[in-house]
């Protein structure tokens, strides 16, 4: 065997990489990795991208397979390093999103010893992973980095960790990817039972009051077009959780919105009064559901899901359906043209005149006159940049909800945004990510001045790599949302929620960034424009009302029904 046939494991990781077509990671070096770094300096194919905090490396991996639907890759070092990620790590699991991370770790003969710098990564990460490894042996590198691609990849997408001792990095053994990946017990199931999906169709045909919940399933799968497909074929009106938003056209006569706590009040009443719920790649989690034991009592429930554990955990389902969105929908579309079965349209006239009629109930507003409304502003972002059809990116609160409310989004993929683990300081360092793998498109981070405070520091990450993200930070003075719920549960004891910031403006120019303020609303549309025709990120840094609230509302605990639109 020739010197030239051993390859360092950092080389091996790298090869197997390019196999998988990785082309770009995100990541942030330390001890234990730097021969993987070394070998990343000693080639081209693989561009890395340097954060300034491993949070931000998973989120911004996430962005990327959120924007692309590949699966996204970040490398970071042990100990602290590996730690720093968790958060990340947990947020793409709980929303379902690929990612591989590269961890490093003390080299093997350390482990266990309390080394420096060593974290038990594979323990912590055991429940919020989809899987995770320690590399033993580099002659077992290779084959693992193929099954973590497979097994991020694939049933329901989510992350995978593999954990790298200093001693395996730097070992050397000869290279040789695998063709396959045969995993004994992981076998997900991707086409639906026929049988199941000839129950499904026949009762969905037959209902009078029918609602199609879509959840970020069919976003992930791919189905979009699909589910479109089939609700118009049976005449059917979609709402989408939080994660499936894009999934079904805004610009639909049919569209209902976002349900849930804070969903649009139609969307929730139609849910209640249903007969028939078809939800296609939802959890059912408490957000959409409101009060479990009261949640649509009189409707009769098919749920297609790819993972078999979320079918009846939270909501009892009279038609499971266990397979992938797009393969299920594919086959009630086709079955539903060679039956050619009947639509009781007739039926559903009342259905949609009482749809309509809920429709006139709507949220008033909940702010005074003083300062901007970041209702007002966020409309207006919206109109103002919906002909560039931007990626938008959201920080976690009152300015989420408001977005998802106040955009419109006609295409998949165009809201990046934390749903499960609700993380605040994921927006920016997402948007990152949607700069790398779109940098034709208009980025834009809507953020309040807490949650932007969490990640401020990837401006220098957008300054060295040319990511024109533009952040418009809500500036109202508070943790909104939290001080949202004192205000109207805990008697306006507003207990650590007011908040200071820094001078925005100041903080990007010192960064090299643009920074523009607004406190007036005939500001608002200049700077925005201002923005757009920016060549540096920007901050935008709206002057807003203290206390505006996010209607409509159901208080955690109640049922959908009960809604609140107003203060009053």
């Amino acid at each position: 065997m020739s010197k030239k046939e051993l390859y360092t494991g950092a080389e091996i990781l790298l090869k197997s990489l390019e196999q998988e077509g990785v082309d770009r990671i995100f990541g942030y070096p330390g001890g234990v990795i730097l021969t993987i770094y070394d070998a990343l300096y000693m080639q081209d194919k693989i561009k890395h991208y340097l954060v300034r905090h491993e949070q931000a490396a998973i989120h911004a991996a996430e962005g990327y397979a959120r924007v692309t639907g590949k699966c996204g890759v970040a490398l970071v070092t042990s100990g602290p390093g590996a730690c720093n990620a968790v958060t990340g790590i947990a947020n793409a699991y709980y929303d379902g999103y690929p990612l591989v991370v590269l961890t490093g770790q003390v080299a093997s003969d350390q482990i266990g010893g309390d080394a420096f710098q060593e974290a038990d990564i594979v323990g912590i990460t055991r429940s919020c992973c989809k899987h995770n490894y320690l590399v033993k042996d580099v002659k077992d590198l290779a084959r693992i980095i193929k099954e973590a691609f497979f097994i991020a990849t694939t049933g329901k997408p989510g992350p995978v960790v593999v954990d790298l001792p200093k001693d395996i990095i730097n070992a050397k053994t000869t290279f040789k990817y695998p063709d396959e990946v045969k995993l004994a017990g992981y076998n997900p199931t991707y086409v639906g039972h026929p049988l199941q999906i000839k129950k499904a169709l026949k009762m969905l045909c037959s209902a009078e009051r029918p609602v199609i919940i879509a959840g970020g399933g069919v976003l992930t799968s791919g189905a979009h077009e699909e589910l479109t497909e089939l609700a118009q074929k049976l005449e059917i009106p979609v709402c989408h959780t939080l994660m499936g938003t894009g999934v079904y056209p805004a610009n639909n006569p049919r569209y209902l919105g976002m349900l849930g706590m804070h969903g649009n009040y139609w969307a929730n009443f139609a849910v209640m009064h249903a007969d028939v719920i078809f939800a296609v790649g939802t959890r059912f989690n408490d957000r959409i559901t409101g009060c479990l034991k009261r949640f649509a009592k009189d409707a009769q429930v098919i749920h297609i899901d790819i993972d078999p554990c979320s079918i009846s955990k939270n909501v009892k389902v009279n038609v499971p359906i266990v397979g992938d969105a797009k393969n299920v929908l594919q086959q009630m579309n086709e079955l539903f043209e060679n039956k050619k079965q009947e639509i009781h349209s007739a039926e559903k006239k009342a259905w949609f005149e009482q749809i309509e009629e809920w429709k006139q109930k709507r949220a008033l507003p909940s702010r005074s006159k003083d300062k901007l409304s970041a209702v007002d502003v966020i409309r207006t972002l919206y109109e103002t940049t919906k002909e560039y059809d931007p990626i938008v990116c959201t920080e976690v609160g009152q300015h989420q909800m408001w977005t998802a409310q106040l955009f419109e989004f006609n295409k998949p993929r165009h809201l990046i945004t934390s749903g499960g683990l609700g993380t605040m300081g994921f927006g920016f360092p997402s948007a990152m990510g949607a700069c790398a793998s779109r940098p034709d498109k208009v980025v834009l981070n809507i953020a309040g001045d807490g949650s932007i405070q969490m990640n401020i520091q990837e401006l220098a990450t957008c300054m060295d790599y040319g990511f024109k993200v533009i952040n418009c930070v809500i500036n109202n003075g508070y943790l909104g949302m939290v001080r949202q719920w004192q205000e109207k549960i805990y008697n306006k004891h507003y207990s650590q929620t007011k908040i200071s910031a820094p001078d925005f403006v100041k903080l990007a120019e010192s960064y090299g960034a643009l920074g523009i303020r607004v406190e007036k609303e005939e500001e608002i549309i200049p700077a925005i424009k201002k923005a757009m025709e920016s060549d540096v990120p920007v901050i935008i840094d709206f002057i807003c009302e203290s206390f505006e609230m996010v209607y409509p509302w159901v208080l955690a605990g109640k049922p959908l029904n009960e809604v609140l639109l107003s203060n009053e």
